[in-house]
């Protein structure tokens, strides 16, 4: 399983950027994985933003981006984080990761067993 993103750079707060995360070495349909959205800022725990469940489409979303970012997926290998009214305080490298099944702990990194090199966004006041 490798997990790729991209999309992520530099906008304005108020802005929108949407993440891709492309997905390999398992079929959407046939394999029963979630894919998660994470983020973290240097010196700080990785932060979980929001997951999906592929088999079923369920999401779940975090707080703190509740209503603000969606998460999506092309029902073929690309799973996206649409975010938009960006805040400064979203600055951070945004990865994707896979936890077969249903992950316990959503939230929880640990849960997860694959993951992409991050991507950067950065969001100017």
């Amino acid at each position: 399983v490798q997990l790729v993103e991209s999309g992520g750079g530099l906008v304005q707060a108020g802005g929108s950027l949407r993440l891709s995360c492309v997905v390999s070495g398992f079929t959407f349909f046939d394999d029963d994985y979630t894919i998660g959205w994470f983020r973290q800022v240097p010196g700080k725990e990785r932060e979980w933003v929001a997951c999906t469940r592929l088999t079923d489409d369920s999401t779940y979303y975090s707080d703190s981006i509740k209503g603000r970012f969606t998460i999506l997926d092309n029902q073929k290998n690309i799973v996206f984080l649409q975010m938009n009214n960006l805040k400064p305080e979203d600055t951070a490298v945004y990865s994707c990761a896979a936890a077969r099944g249903r992950p316990f702990r959503p939230w929880a990194p640990a849960e997860y067993t694959h993951w992409g090199p991050g991507t950067q966004v950065t969001v100017s006041s």
